[in-house]
C-alpha cells in the first residue's frame, strides 16, 4: 500500500521525537506543510523531478542553498530525494498590490542585486540555465503532441515568441530566480525573503525584471524607476525594447506553463481559469509591445 505524503514526512529520520504536522493550501508546483518539532517550525516541500516544466530537485537544492548563504532565503534544514525542509519564517507573503507598493519595491531591488551578483558564486554542481524561449518552445511542443484543448491558438504563440526572442537579442547572463510571484515573497515584519527556487538558473537580468513586472502590475514610473535603480544609469532604448519584449515572454510563458499544467497536473487547481486570467494578460502586454 503506497504511503501518503503525511506518513512519508513523520517517518524521516530528521525529527526529533514527535510532529504535528498542517497542509499549506495554495501550491501549484509543490505540496507543502508545516511541521513543528520540538518546539520549532519547519517548512517541508514535497516534489519529485517535473521534466515537463524543467524542474530539477537538484538545482532548486543547491539554489536553495546558495540563497540562504548570501542571505536570500531560509535555511535548509534537510533534504532527501523528494523532500526538502526549510526553517520556517513567521511572516506574510506578499500580494501583487503590496509589491506595487515603492516601499517594497524599494526592498526588493537589492535583493535582485543580491540575486543577480552574490548567488553563482556559491552555487556548486551542475547549474540550469533559464533561457525562457526555451522553455516556451518545449511547452508548444508539449501542448501539440498532448491535444491541448487550445491546439488552435499555438502556430500564432510560436510566432509571437519567435519575434520576442528576437526583440531581446544579446544579453548578459546572472543567476536569476525566475519566478518572481508575490507568493514567493515573506515579510516577517523585520525583513523580506525570497522563497521557492523551482525554477532557478542561468538568463538575463531582463527576465527577472520583467518578470516582477508583469507578475505585478507595476506601472510605467515604477518599472522605469526599477530599470534605471538596477542599471545605475539612464536606459538605452534597445535595453527598454528588449525589458518589453521580456515581459511579452514572462507572460507567455506563465499561461503557457498553465496549459501544459492543465492536461498534466494532478494538484486539485483551476488551471484552465488561470490559463484565461495570463492569457488576457499576455494578450494586453503583446498588443501594448507590438504597436
Amino acid at each position: 500500500m503506497r504511503k501518503t505524503l503525511e506518513q512519508q514526512i513523520r517517518e524521516l529520520d530528521f525529527w526529533k521525537g514527535g510532529i504535528t504536522l498542517e497542509p499549506i493550501e495554495g501550491g501549484i508546483t509543490n505540496q507543502n506543510f508545516v511541521v513543528t518539532n520540538q518546539g520549532q517550525k519547519f517548512f517541508v516541500r514535497m516534489g519529485n523531478d517535473i521534466p515537463l516544466h524543467g524542474v530539477m530537485r537538484f538545482n532548486e537544492l543547491e539554489a536553495s542553498i546558495a540563497a540562504a548563504k548570501v542571505g536570500l532565503s531560509p535555511d535548509v534544514a534537510y533534504h532527501a530525494p523528494g523532500v526538502l525542509i526549510l526553517n520556517f519564517i513567521e511572516g506574510k507573503t506578499l500580494t501583487e498590490a503590496e509589491i506595487r507598493q515603492d516601499v517594497y519595491l524599494e526592498r526588493i531591488l537589492p535583493m535582485l542585486h543580491t540575486c543577480h551578483r552574490e548567488l553563482a558564486q556559491q552555487m556548486r554542481g551542475p547549474a540550469l540555465i533559464f533561457w525562457v524561449f526555451h522553455v516556451i518552445r518545449d511547452y508548444l511542443g508539449t501542448l501539440r503532441n498532448d491535444g491541448s484543448r487550445l491546439s488552435d491558438m499555438l502556430p500564432a504563440l510560436q510566432e509571437k515568441g519567435a519575434v520576442l526572442e528576437a526583440a531581446v537579442g544579446s544579453v548578459d547572463i546572472v543567476y536569476g530566480h525566475n519566478d518572481l510571484l508575490a507568493a514567493n515573497f515573506i515579510d516577517d515584519g523585520n525583513r523580506l525573503w525570497l522563497i521557492d527556487w523551482d525554477y532557478a538558473g542561468y538568463n538575463s537580468p531582463l527576465f527577472d525584471l520583467a518578470n516582477l513586472a508583469s507578475n505585478n502590475g507595476l506601472t510605467q514610473n515604477q518599472e522605469d524607476w526599477l530599470l534605471q535603480r538596477y542599471f545605475n544609469g539612464p536606459i538605452s532604448d534597445q535595453t527598454r525594447h528588449g525589458f518589453e519584449a521580456m515581459k511579452c515572454a514572462s507572460l507567455l510563458r506563465e499561461t503557457l506553463w498553465s496549459m501544459v499544467s492543465e492536461i498534466h497536473s494532478q494538484l486539485d487547481f483551476d488551471f484552465v481559469d488561470y490559463t484565461r486570467e495570463n492569457l488576457e494578460r499576455f494578450d494586453q502586454q503583446w498588443n501594448s509591445f507590438s504597436v
